[in-house]
Formats: C-alpha cells, sequence, structure tokens
C-alpha cells in the first residue's frame, strides 16, 4: 500500500520536527511557547504547518489508491509534497521566504492534483 509507505515516511519527518523542537526548548529552557525565540517559534510553526496539511494529503493518497488509481500519480504527488514539506520545513529554520514559497507551492500542487485526479476518477 503506497498510502502506507508515505504515512510512514511523513511521520518520521513529524517525529524529526517534534525533535527539533525539543532541542530548542531544552537549550533555551522554555517549557511552554516559545519564550521569545524566534528560533522556536519557526520551529513550532513549521511542526504546526505540517500537521495542518499532511491528513488532508493522506486522505487524499488514500482515497485515490483505494479507488485504483495509478500508482505513478500517487508517488508523484506523495513525493513532491514530501520534497514540499521538506522545503518549507529548510526555509522557516533559515527564515528563507524565497524557499518557504517554494515549499508551499509544492505542497498545494500535490494537493490540488490530488483533488482533480480523485475526482475525475469519482466521475469517470
Amino acid at each position: 500500500m503506497i498510502t502506507g509507505f508515505f504515512a510512514a515516511i511523513f511521520t518520521l519527518f513529524y517525529i524529526k520536527l517534534s525533535f527539533d523542537i525539543i532541542g530548542l526548548r531544552h537549550k533555551h529552557q522554555v517549557a511552554l511557547g516559545d519564550g521569545g525565540h524566534p528560533a522556536l517559534e519557526r520551529a513550532i510553526r513549521a511542526h504546526a504547518n505540517f500537521m495542518e496539511y499532511t491528513p488532508l494529503l493522506l486522505i487524499l493518497l488514500f482515497a485515490l489508491e483505494f479507488q485504483g488509481g495509478q500508482a505513478i500519480w500517487l508517488y508523484l504527488t506523495g513525493g513532491t509534497y514530501l520534497v514540499g514539506r521538506i522545503l518549507h520545513s529548510f526555509a522557516l529554520n533559515l527564515a528563507n521566504l524565497k524557499l518557504r514559497v517554494m515549499g508551499m507551492a509544492l505542497s498545494f500542487l500535490s494537493l490540488l492534483a490530488l483533488s482533480i485526479i480523485n475526482l475525475y476518477c469519482y466521475f469517470v
């Protein structure tokens, strides 16, 4: 199951984002919130932003796979989303707006493509 593969990869990336926050909380001795530390604020947002979009992507991947969608579309959209999320995470940590926009564009492109493909499969 391709969706299971991507769910596992995304979970590992989520854990990495979580550990980024834990490390910064320990470094700055902050138990809750960002304590006014910009790096911690960016790490928290990268983590939260990942969780805001990833469930939708996984639902769409699963729906397409369940409908018998071609594996190439699952791999392309899942892979594009993963690259987008990695770029977005690095961009937030580096405070690089251009890279962040690229990451979000890839993420939205994946979500849009999966939405369109799922609708096409439904109506055809």
